[in-house]
């Protein structure tokens, strides 16, 4: 489950309006609290049944021990009873297993309530929160007089013979882009360059994590039910590959008890990305601002609940530390509701400004689930040593998505000439400070 049933009894009306404020059905809420009575009902039932035939129990022997025979009519009427007890109460255990199986599906469906400062609406009603640098104009001064334009970042590559996004087709199909020569160098740079700075100055442990999880783990931080249609499945082996390293990273620690002195816990990982949906049909159709892969670093923290306001704060602080190094304009957005996912409790989506499309580029989103992933995944912390376990928060934030980093790059270190500045930050791991044809 992703809501408690305490908190589905005592919040039922925040719960509902944060359905409704992030475009969800309210109705499963009441189907979730209707059952949610029923369940209660029987549970009840049951033990007032149990308590019956512990009762006839006692009578039982105290009949026996005060003289009555095994098989007289006083013992076998009440064996009777005890008989008829248990018989009902398998009965209501099968009506309470099928109750609670199909509460656990609907409680699966209720979106996680944002936090109060998240602003409700669509995404007309995101916050621009800060920013950085200055987005460069598409036409840029000569040197001499005169202006030259930015090209999009698939003509750059195509000029430098960095991406090979016809072949790409041929191979797999539309989305799934090759890079080549100082391309293929330029992911391996920034996949080490984001790495290095995430391990060696934010004090994360790094995980190489599995490209496929099972569909415990892709329930576990809310992929299915909500994203299954995003996702590529393998239905021999009942596999999925992974939209993102929060899936297996995250599940990490499913099922697991953190002691109060080991939070918090903050992994930084690699991996390659699959997501099937990857745009409207005709829209970024060139280049690499929507693919079905590719490759991102992922920053997934477990903390405890008071800390993990300040938490993302931080987290998303540390995505901005790599645009700032790479030198990339952005901006900082506070999601509203209906454009922060169903399973965030509050999001910042960060953006790079890309000349040569003169557009803004989502490359990170940056969540706090609160406790909501951590209850499906039963990941939880003694708050004290002995004292019972209580759920974790989690968090995660991409550290950050290379597509569109790389389109951005391409489109704000292009040159006149046709070569490709290379940004200082990645110049000891590109060997080079310059890409030309």
């Amino acid at each position: 489950m992703s809501i408690g049933l305490a908190r589905l009894r005592e919040e039922p009306d925040r719960i509902r309006q944060g359905a409704i404020d992030k475009g969800e059905d309210p109705s499963v809420v009441d189907a979730a609290l209707a059952l949610e009575g029923k369940r209660r009902q029987l549970l009840g039932d049951s033990d007032s049944l149990k308590a019956e035939r512990n009762v006839a129990s006692r009578r039982i022997g105290d009949a026996i021990r005060a003289g009555a025979a095994p098989n007289g009519p006083e013992v076998v009427v009440l064996r009777q009873a005890s008989t008829d007890a248990g018989a009902r109460i398998e009965t209501l255990n099968a009506e309470l297993a099928a109750t609670e199986a199909e509460l656990e599906e609907l409680l699966l469906r209720i979106p996680n309530p944002a936090d109060p400062d998240v602003p409700v609406g669509d995404a007309s009603a995101n916050q621009v929160v800060r920013t950085w640098g200055a987005p460069l104009p598409k036409d840029q001064p000569r040197d001499g007089g005169g202006t030259w334009p930015r090209r999009p970042h698939w003509e750059v590559a195509e000029t430098l013979r960095m991406l090979d996004l016809e072949r790409g087709a041929k191979i797999t199909g539309s989305g799934f882009p090759v890079y080549t020569g100082q391309g293929s160098r330029l992911q391996r740079a920034l996949i080490d360059f984001m790495l290095d700075v995430h391990t060696a100055e934010h004090g994360m442990t790094e995980i190489w994590p599995p490209a496929l999880v099972n569909a415990a783990s892709a329930r576990g931080t809310g992929q299915i039910p909500d994203k299954e249609d995003l996702m590529y499945v393998v239905p021999r082996d009942g596999l999925y590959l992974v939209p993102t390293a929060e899936v297996p990273v995250t599940n990490f620690h499913r099922n697991e008890i953190f002691e109060t002195d080991e939070l918090p816990v903050r992994y930084v990982a690699y991996s390659p990305c699959f997501r099937r949906e990857a745009g409207a049909a005709g829209k970024d159709t060139r280049g690499i601002l929507r693919v079905h892969q590719f490759d991102k670093v992922e920053m997934v923290f477990f903390e405890k609940p008071e800390a993990s306001t300040e938490a993302l704060e931080w987290l998303t602080g540390r995505a901005e530390v790599i645009l700032q190094r790479l030198g990339l304009a952005y901006r900082v957005l506070l999601m509203a509701t209906r454009d922060m996912g169903f399973v965030q409790a509050k999001k910042y989506d960060l953006e790079v400004w890309a000349p040569g499309v003169e557009r803004w580029l989502e490359v990170s989103s940056c969540s706090n689930f609160r406790d909501y992933q951590a209850r499906r995944m039963a990941i939880r912390y003694r708050p004290e040593p002995g004292a019972k376990p209580e759920l974790v928060h989690t968090l995660n934030g991409s550290g950050v998505a290379l597509a569109r980093t790389v389109a951005a790059i391409l489109e704000t270190y292009q040159q006149p000439d046709g070569s490709l500045l290379v940004p200082e930050a990645l110049q000891p791991y590109m060997h080079t400070d310059r890409v030309a044809r």
